[in-house]
């Protein structure tokens, strides 16, 4: 079993804003990590599920990800894993009409909205998911607490923490 540290998008049923994200145009090849660059996959679209979702995966970051191939791993420190993360958050600011958006690892069930709205209510009201980015148009459907922050026009988000 894979076990990717990533950077997801939920687009929801928006498959052109998810096409046009993993186009990957003016988006870095390499992301700092301390002393080292580390180069990212191509972005990944995915329209297999309910929704259309974007990842960024860097190159021999995780642990048994297919796309890696047999490339030695990067034993990343907690401050290089927190920096890359934060380069990840970068890249996420490129993109335009996601609904949903983490960087971690696997963070993907965290983005459904439909679950966000049941199963993770009390997170999202007492601030417990750090690095989740929400479209400001989904306060209607969700209760955000006070530690949600702006992140960029249009969206709002808990700070992301070390991983």
């Amino acid at each position: 079993m894979a076990l990717c540290f990533e950077l997801v998008a939920d687009f929801g049923d928006d498959v052109e804003a998810a096409r046009a994200a993993a186009r990957g145009e003016h988006l870095p090849y390499t992301l700092p990590a301390g002393r080292l660059r580390i180069p990212l996959h191509r972005p990944m679209l995915s329209t297999d599920g309910p929704s259309a979702q974007v990842a960024v995966v860097p190159v021999a970051v995780g642990h048994g990800v297919a796309a890696d191939g047999s490339l030695p791993r990067f034993e990343l420190t907690e401050v290089e894993l927190r920096e890359l993360g934060c380069g990840l958050y970068g890249v996420l600011e490129r993109f335009e009409g996601y609904l949903a958006a983490m960087v971690g690892w696997d963070p993907e069930c965290f983005l459904d909205t439909d679950d966000l709205a049941t199963d993770w209510s009390e997170e999202l009201a007492d601030g417990t998911l750090p690095g989740l980015v929400l479209a400001d148009k989904l306060r209607t459907r969700l209760t955000l607490g006070p530690a949600w922050v702006p992140y960029r026009s249009g969206y709002s988000w808990l700070p992301y923490a070390q991983e």
